[in-house]
C-alpha cells in the first residue's frame, strides 16, 4: 500500500488576462471611442462570455474605459451597471471622483506593485477590460499573462488600437484559434516571459 504524499498543492497563479474585440484592422474603438461597429447579432454562447466571467472575480479598468462604462450606465444600456460581486480597480492619474459605484475601487500606485500583490491574493483570475493605455502599462511592466482577441470582421479605417503605441516587441505563443458561424475569430495567446 503506498502512503499518500504529503505534498501540499501550490495554488495556481492567478492569471490577468486581456479579452477585447478588436476590429480587423486592430482597433477597440473609433478614435472618439465609439464602438458603434461592435452592434451585430451574437451567436448562440455569446463567443463564450458567460464561461470567461465565471473564470474571474477581478475586473481591471483604464479611466477612459470606466468613464466610458459610467456614461453606458447613466444612458441605461443593459449590462452596463458594475457588478458588486466582482472587484473593479480603476487606474487614473486623474482626480479621484468622491463617490464611485460600489465595488469600484480607484488605484494610483505603480502597476507592477499592484499586480504582485493582487496576484499573490487567493482568488480567480483578473480581466484586463482596457482600454489601450492600461494595456500598454501592464504590458510593460510584464504583468498581462494571456491575450482572448475577438477579431470582429470589419475594418473601420482608423481608431483606439488595443494597445497604446510604444516601442516594444512582445513575443506571443498562440495557445488557440476558434472561429465563430458570423465570422469571428477568437485568438487566444500566452505572453512568453
Amino acid at each position: 500500500m503506498k502512503a499518500k504524499s504529503s505534498k501540499s498543492v501550490k495554488p495556481r497563479k492567478r492569471r490577468i488576462i486581456v479579452l477585447a474585440a478588436t476590429s480587423a484592422d486592430g482597433f477597440i474603438a473609433r478614435s472618439d471611442g465609439s464602438v458603434d461597429w461592435l452592434d451585430r447579432p451574437t451567436p448562440k454562447g455569446g463567443y463564450g462570455m458567460a464561461e470567461f466571467y465565471q473564470s474571474i472575480d477581478t475586473i481591471l479598468w483604464g479611466r477612459k474605459t470606466y468613464d466610458m462604462a459610467l456614461d453606458f450606465q447613466k444612458k441605461g444600456v443593459p449590462g452596463s451597471a458594475f457588478d458588486t460581486k466582482i472587484k473593479n480597480y480603476v487606474f487614473t492619474r486623474g482626480p479621484l471622483p468622491s463617490d464611485p459605484p460600489a465595488g469600484v475601487e480607484f488605484v494610483t500606485e505603480p502597476v507592477k506593485a499592484f499586480a504582485t500583490r493582487l496576484r499573490k491574493r487567493k482568488g480567480k483570475d483578473i480581466w484586463m477590460m482596457g482600454g489601450a493605455g492600461i494595456i500598454g502599462s501592464f504590458l510593460d511592466a510584464g504583468a498581462i499573462d494571456e491575450f482572448k482577441i475577438h477579431v470582429i470582421p470589419t475594418f473601420i479605417g482608423e481608431g483606439i488600437p488595443l494597445i497604446a503605441p510604444d516601442r516594444r516587441n512582445v513575443p506571443l505563443r498562440l495557445i488557440s484559434s476558434k472561429k465563430f458561424p458570423d465570422g469571428v475569430v477568437e485568438l487566444h495567446y500566452a505572453v512568453q516571459s
